[in-house]
């Protein structure tokens, strides 16, 4: 028996516009290698994953700011489309909770976990995650929810300088307002300046305390709860580097043993009753040594793939092995194994690497992707350039080039795939 159901095609869902997410792109391909229909729900405007072989078609998304209303009436048209039931793999925060909440409305067309509807929205609100914590005993940063800008500026200075601040739904955050879902803020005059802009930014700003980041500080976790709340696949990670320096996304990770933190994922996942793909980001206080979680993804990371076992499962493929009745097998962990995103970390892409290796756009079977993202790539640092000495205009994304084993696009898909 194969690891998947090849039956039953997938359809990977994305609102985010970011062109550069690897993550949709790991996706596409773990399931596409194991000869599984993958259907991608994304803005692919000049995106690599355009290019991938593995897609089998592009289908037009909801715009950035959907309801959950323009999400189902999206997702059932595309079910009809595909044709028969298939796994959902939201790949952003407002997917996977629109998709927690609309399980009911989606069935039988879409195949999700069990779990409580409103959960997923629960662990990724930031403000909701320091309740969560305390109710289940996982160290988390002490954090501040202040009501006004000068309440704000107070707290900054109770919390101490500096400080992080966080809006609590990131993904309510508009486009082209400037404003970061997480920042570090070196006065009480920021937090201030800061908090009077929450109107605009769509959900409360909070206050925590700065933990310094240092070397072996910062860890994630992935994993998928099964339907029996075990937590399979995945594993804990060390983060090497990351863009930007200090803070953001992983550009080079590896695959590290360590108890703690999978005993603190074990724990959240028994308490709180969760079932489904979880990413976790923690952070070791260099005075206590003990792990606070700083966020809880309800979907994906977009390093997933570095958490590939002897068995070739991750935490997508138990996804889909799970929802479709397989038995997810027990391979063993590649520990010493890397990721690297290689337009952060070009020169981390060329070294030796003894223990494995995953690149999050290069690979052998699958090269379009990898090319496409160093041409994108170029533009944009180029335009950003340009824009900052103020000489150009913005250089507009590449489209992407239909490929001829792809089903032709409608027009309205066109128009903002």
């Amino acid at each position: 028996m194969s690891l998947l159901d090849t039956r039953v095609p997938a359809v990977v869902l994305r609102i985010d516009r970011n062109p550069f997410h690897h993550g949709t792109l790991g996706a596409v391909r773990t399931l596409g290698r194991a000869g599984v229909e993958v259907h991608v729900v994304a803005d692919c405007t000049g995106s690599p994953v355009s290019r991938s072989r593995f897609v089998r078609r592009l289908h037009t998304p909801p715009p950035p700011d959907a309801s959950e209303e323009q999400i189902l009436a999206v997702l059932r048209r595309v079910a009809r489309d595909v044709g028969r039931p298939a796994v959902l793999v939201p790949m952003d925060d407002a997917t996977a909770i629109a998709a927690a909440r609309l399980r009911e409305e989606l069935a039988p067309s879409y195949l999700l976990p069990a779990m409580p509807a409103a959960l997923a929205e629960r662990v990724a609100d930031k403000g909701e995650l320091a309740a969560v914590c305390a109710s289940v005993g996982v160290p988390h940063p002490r954090t501040l929810v202040p009501d006004t800008p000068a309440r704000a500026a107070e707290d900054a200075l109770r919390l101490g300088l500096p400080l992080v601040a966080k809006w609590s739904r990131p993904w309510l955050l508009p486009a082209g307002s400037g404003l970061r879902s997480t920042q570090v803020l070196h006065s009480a005059r920021q937090a201030r300046e800061l908090h009077a802009r929450t109107a605009e930014a769509g959900s409360p700003l909070l206050l925590q305390a700065f933990l310094p980041p240092g070397p072996d500080r910062d860890w994630f976790f992935h994993g998928y709860a099964d339907r029996t709340g075990t937590v399979r696949a995945g594993g804990p990670g060390r983060k090497h580097q990351s863009w930007p320096r200090g803070a953001g996304l992983t550009a080079v990770g590896r695959w590290t043993p360590n108890s703690e933190v999978f005993a603190l994922a074990e724990r959240l996942t028994g308490e709180l009753g969760y079932r489904g793909v979880l990413d976790l980001d923690f952070r070791r206080c260099g005075s206590t040594g003990r792990y606070h979680l700083l966020d809880f993804n309800p979907r994906p990371g977009a390093q997933f793939r570095l958490f590939t076992d002897s068995a070739g499962l991750d935490v997508v493929r138990a996804l889909h092995a799970d929802l479709t009745d397989r038995v997810l097998p027990d391979g063993d962990p590649a520990c010493g194994r890397s990721f690297v995103v290689e337009n952060y970390a070009p020169l981390a892409a060329l070294r030796p690497a003894p223990g494995g290796r995953e690149l999050a756009w290069w690979a052998a079977d699958d090269r379009a992707p990898g090319w496409a993202m160093w041409g994108l790539w170029a533009r944009h640092v180029s335009g950003r350039l340009r824009r900052r000495l103020g000489t150009a205009a913005p250089v507009p994304a590449q489209r992407p080039v239909p490929r001829a084993d792809t089903p032709s696009l409608t027009d309205n898909e066109k128009a903002s795939s």
